[in-house]
């Protein structure tokens, strides 16, 4: 199996611009991406089961492999959420399959918002994960718009193993990810 493109990439060329960048004297100092993960709250449709089917299945087509059901870890009233209740699906991808949904997502997919300006820097939270909003999950041309049960958002949560906030944005930079000035 041929390696992804965005991780010949990473390792030609966005590893020595980060060193260079950041004044690293090993290649094992620059931050690299950890994991991706996708997840899409279900809210009101959680006791819908033609809903939570509809998510699982339309997040499984979007990520390559099975999404799993998140369910309420405790009751809260004010939401009217019971503990054990299914509240989201959600997929974590690591490895090959990462590299190819991020390729994806900044070549197919983000083009394909409408009015796109490129993404917040202020998305990134101090311990080097960057989180993208995505308000409607048919975006992705692997959903087919025909037979997509609601139209719904999702996140799509970048991990990287860098330090401060500059250094994620300068990593997801490099890779390409259309990260707007200020």
């Amino acid at each position: 199996m041929e390696e992804p493109r965005l991780k010949k990439l990473y390792k030609e060329e966005v590893i020595p611009k980060l060193m260079e960048k950041f004044k690293y004297k090993n290649k094992l100092q620059v931050p690299k991406i950890l994991k991706i993960v996708l997840n899409m709250g279900i809210g009101r449709d959680g006791k819908d089961a033609k809903a939570v089917e509809a998510a699982q299945r339309e997040l499984t087509l979007i990520a390559g492999q099975k999404a799993v059901l998140t369910k309420a870890k405790k009751s809260i009233a004010g939401f009217n959420v019971r503990k054990g209740n299914i509240v989201g699906v959600m997929v974590t991808l690591r490895g090959n399959r990462m590299y190819e949904f991020l390729d994806r997502l900044i070549t197919v997919a983000l083009p394909r918002i409408r009015d796109f300006e490129g993404l917040p820097k202020s998305s990134v939270d101090g311990r080097g994960s960057y989180t993208i909003g995505i308000k409607e999950h048919v975006i992705f041309p692997e959903v087919d718009y025909n037979t997509i049960y609601k139209v719904q958002g999702m996140n799509v949560t970048i991990v990287t193993s860098a330090k401060t906030p500059e250094e994620t944005i300068a990593l997801l930079k490099e890779i390409g990810l259309p990260i707007r000035e200020g």
